[in-house]
């Protein structure tokens, strides 16, 4: 009998992220749900993912707040708690990064009237990241 290679766990950890984003999970239920050591965890799937796991969880929840300021009128500090954030000054912080604006000035320039009626691809691409690091020194430009 065979072991599953190390990717598959990997992908069952990803899927808990995406899966649970709004739950209060971290870095060390991925990697039980992997069934890796924390440690060993965090480098695989950085090598595997090109991502933290850490960053890959704060991803998903930043795009599922986005999606609900563009489609809800919900507070910013609800939808902060409702993908799983617990402070609103953090979730705007790590928002502002990836998107270049604050949750905020993020809705008002997504605002699109219901009668217009954009597809959803055009809504969606213009709701991409500015940024797709949290890192807030510039990387080098590609060669």
């Amino acid at each position: 009998m065979t072991s599953l290679p190390v990717e598959r766990h990997l992908l069952r950890a990803r899927d808990l992220a995406d899966r649970s984003y709004a739950e209060p999970i971290g870095v060390a239920d991925m990697a039980a749900a992997a069934g890796l050591s924390p440690g060993h965890f965090t480098r695989a799937f950085r090598d595997a993912f090109g991502v933290s796991p850490h960053g890959h969880l704060l991803t998903r929840r930043l795009e599922r707040a986005a999606a609900l300021l563009r489609n809800t009128d919900h507070r910013v500090a609800d939808v902060c708690m409702e993908v799983g954030l617990a402070s609103v000054g953090s979730f705007t912080t790590s928002f502002t990064r990836m998107f270049g604006r604050t949750p905020t000035a993020y809705r008002e320039a997504m605002a699109v009237p219901r009668a217009f009626g954009l597809p959803n691809c055009v809504v969606r691409r213009e709701a991409r990241p500015v940024h797709r690091t949290f890192r807030e020194d510039p990387a080098d430009p590609p060669r």
